[in-house]
């Protein structure tokens, strides 16, 4: 008994010097926020103050010092993000985690992100501001790579720390750039629908927009002052082991001074991009005694790409123009290393690419480019040996030149200077919104537009050998879409289609007008907005146009043919507001109903892998509302059944004797726990995480969460068979300015500043946002210093 006693008690100590050593080993790996450290190439001390929720106000005395702070407390807090983005374009994912991301890897190898980086650097007045400021952001990363501690994933994957460089910036916007599109999404699903079903197919899915919906109206009077979902499965299943967040969509409005309980304009702003760990933003605010702005970075990114002072206030959504098109090439039978142009046959570029691959020999491919673009077949293992199709992206066929938007807008001091930043933006495609202290409000639909021929619907895959489906001219940013001090006095967007351009809807893949129409709905009629108005319409979760679509629903079920139960649920539904709430049985009861019907209108023609293709796009959500309306569709007829040809109320009433069925499976026969927190939850899932051992220690969640898809507080999420519906993104920070009062701005993120996880801002705002809440964002210097939890002072190193 006492070798046993002995033998534990030696084991208990083993297991606590484990333990303590563990403990002493994740504690060296927690950001430092205190202290004072030396900083090379330093001129002058830098005082950083951290918040109660760990977001630095830096102050200095130029503003080369201070972002030279802002890029080693950026590293210390979101370094393996960093390094995430920065080898997304250049293929270096399959070094971290292995070949399954081989495929992800060639695809954005082809995309030729790296390549145009390297054109790009070629050009770059390394003498200009923006750049020695971006070297000085850099300095800072880089110090934190040869001092600081390793982030813990560093050790867990494998890789070694190694310094940034301009190189990794611009990438990072490259993948930024691609993350926007949608054309990968939809195009060549809609080729294959057209080939394969016919053209009345297409009739009703809503390609086209409907010029009665809500468009954000422009005002530009200027101040005195097959082989085809082969293609589109192989760029999705690309897309879909990234280990970041794709941009997805967003709402932003500004509020003027006429529309204010206090006469100054309200800037409000969610950009919706999906959810992660850690969140997409990093807060910082610097001061200089020339320069100030309190600003959320891209991981490795200098300068903010949305931002604040006490003059003026901007963001960004979506702009969701078409700037991708496919092209079938046809390769010379004679010669194989050619393909035909309108002017004869052309020879294709062949590309070269090594690919690093952990624990095993490095990968090499190529692949072939014609004037359009990268041919994509070959690229990925679906598409081998088929007739080439080209992708031609805008970003990779112009200057480079958002670094120099970014910088112009985040030194911008009014509205003239900042609209003189736009036009250099190509790619991707943004909604830039604005407000100031002047009491200016506008809204600039920015990219380098492009007309078509008038017979051409870049919808489709083009016809690459005849010359007579190329851009005819890019449209000059004058006319671009926009608003500027509209007489309305607010501006908005929501990822909907703007009004026409000289003429014309430009095409894109807008989002539906829901979210838009609601917006307009609470703005339009109210004249005395202050900022906890604003922070509450930020987070609605009221939808516009579902009771109208389950009016629709409700109108076509055969309720001669329903029990008792199903009857007393269709009266309760008929009474739903369309607010997505968490104890709401109705806002279950619909989405679940949607699916059913989604899945018998379209699933017969389509089968399963173009069903989930179309679950995907933007568009299938646009036709929902009008489909319901359209009783002469001819989706709705089951072409598996030959002897009946169904209706839209067979298909309706069906749908939710189905979804009645299936919720009962899941949640048993008491209808009152059908309620939305069941279904609807949000995990900000981080790449080690997905080891199910380690999911706990890094991922943040899951939680149950109102709001839903295309409501204000938009929390989207894909419909599939289960039922469930776990949200993919979001609103990645909620932002209210309030020029009356800028210093009391709010402002929250999804999980934390940190996405380190042994800090203490790894998740502390997590219950916040599931709630609906703000934080200040703190300006006052003395307000600041006073609350401080924490200051970590740089100082100058001799050299």
């Amino acid at each position: 008994m006492k070798n046993i006693k002995r033998v534990l008690a030696i084991l208990g100590i083993l297991i606590l010097i484990l333990l303590l050593g563990a403990g002493i080993f994740a504690n060296t790996l927690k950001p430092d926020y205190k202290g004072k450290k030396g900083l090379s190439k330093l001129t002058q001390e830098v005082t950083v103050h951290y918040d109660a929720y760990g977001i630095p106000h830096i102050y200095g005395e130029n503003e080369e010092d201070a972002i030279r702070a802002l890029g080693y407390v950026h590293a210390q807090d979101r370094l393996w993000q960093m390094e995430l983005l920065r080898r997304i374009g250049r293929g270096g994912l399959s070094e971290v985690f292995g070949k399954d991301m081989l495929g992800t890897d060639k695809f954005f190898l082809s995309l030729g992100i790296d390549d145009a980086t390297e054109e790009t650097l070629k050009k770059l007045d390394m003498s200009s501001k923006k750049v020695q400021l971006s070297e000085a952001y850099l300095d800072g990363i880089n110090q934190f790579i040869e001092e600081g501690p390793t982030p813990i994933e560093f050790y867990l994957t494998g890789i070694d720390k190694e310094p940034f460089t301009l190189t990794d910036i611009y990438n990072t916007f490259g993948y930024m750039a691609f993350s926007f599109a949608q054309a990968h999404k939809t195009d060549p699903l809609l080729t294959d629908i057209k080939n394969k079903l016919g053209v009345e197919y297409l009739m009703d899915l809503a390609i086209d927009i409907d010029p009665n919906s809500t468009l954000i109206k422009n005002h530009n009077k200027q101040p005195s002052d097959s082989l085809l979902g082969n293609v589109m499965a192989a760029v999705t299943n690309a897309l879909k082991g990234l280990p970041i967040p794709q941009f997805e969509g967003s709402n932003s409005w500004v509020i003027g001074a006429s529309k204010t309980k206090n006469g100054k304009v309200i800037f409000a702003n969610d950009p919706h991009i999906g959810f992660a760990q850690p969140s997409v933003w990093y807060e910082a605010h610097l001061n200089t005694p020339t320069y100030e702005k309190y600003g959320y970075h891209l991981a490795g990114v200098p300068f903010p790409l949305l931002a604040h002072d006490r003059k003026l206030a901007y963001g960004l959504t979506m702009f969701e123009n078409d700037d991708i098109d496919f092209y079938y090439e046809k390769t010379n039978p004679e010669d194989s290393t050619q393909y035909q142009t309108a002017g004869g046959w052309n020879t294709y570029e062949t590309v070269n690419k090594i690919i690093k691959v952990k624990d095993s020999v490095d990968v090499t491919f190529s692949y072939k480019k014609t004037h359009h673009g990268p041919i994509l077949n070959g690229i990925a293992n679906q598409i081998k040996g088929e007739e080439p199709i080209s992708m031609s992206w805008v970003y990779t066929k112009h200057e480079n030149k958002i670094l120099d938007v970014v910088y112009d807008m985040s030194h911008a001091n009014n509205l003239t200077e900042f609209k003189a930043a736009l036009p250099n933006l190509h790619a991707p495609g943004l909604n830039i919104m604005y407000g100031d202290a002047e009491n200016n409000v506008a809204w600039f639909a920015s990219a380098k537009l492009y007309h078509m021929s008038d017979s051409v619907h870049t919808k489709f895959i083009l016809n690459g050998e005849s010359g007579k489906e190329e851009l005819v001219n890019y449209i000059d940013f004058s006319e671009n879409p926009q608003a500027v001090n509209p007489p309305w006095d607010y501006v908005y967007s929501a990822n909907n289609q703007p009004d026409s351009i000289a003429g014309m809807l430009y095409p894109g893949y807008y989002l539906p007008e829901n979210r838009a129409k609601r917006i307009v709905q609470l703005l339009e009629p109210k004249n005395d907005w202050d900022r906890d108005a604003v922070g509450e319409m930020i987070t609605d979760v009221t939808s516009a146009v579902d009771p109208r679509i389950l009016l629709n629903l409700y109108n076509s079920v055969k309720v001669k043919e329903l029990v008792d139960e199903q009857i007393i649920l269709l009266d309760k539904l008929s009474l739903w507001n369309g607010t997505y709430t968490l104890n709401s049985i109705e806002a279950t009861v619909y989405t679940r109903w949607l699916y059913f019907v989604l899945k018998n209108t379209f699933h017969d023609e389509l089968g399963e892998e173009m069903f989930k293709q179309f679950l995907s796009t933007h568009f299938h959500k646009r036709l929902i509302a009008p489909l319901l309306e359209n009783k002469n569709s001819i989706w709705w007829n089951d072409i598996r059944t030959v002897d009946k040809e169904e209706t839209l109320q067979d298909v309706v009433h069906k749908s939710y004797v189905e979804a009645m069925e299936s919720l009962r499976n899941d949640f048993g026969n008491k209808i009152s726990s059908w309620t939305w927190d069941k279904v609807h939850t949000i995990e900000h899932g981080h790449p080690i995480g997905q080891v199910e051992s380690l999911r706990s220690y890094f991922n943040v969640g899951p939680f149950p969460v109102q709001g839903s898809r295309e409501v204000i507080n938009n929390m989207a999420f894909g419909y599939d068979g289960t039922g469930k519906y776990k949200v993919t993104g979001g609103p990645s920070t909620r932002r209210v300015i309030d020029f009356s009062d800028v210093e009391n701005s709010m402002s929250i993120l999804p999980t934390g500043q940190s996405g380190n996880p042994f800090s203490p801002h790894y998740d502390d705002q997590a219950d916040m946002y599931i709630n609906g809440e703000f934080r200040k964002m703190m300006m006052n210097k003395k307000e600041i210093e006073k609350t401080a939890k924490s200051s970590l002072t740089f100082a100058p190193v001799e050299q």
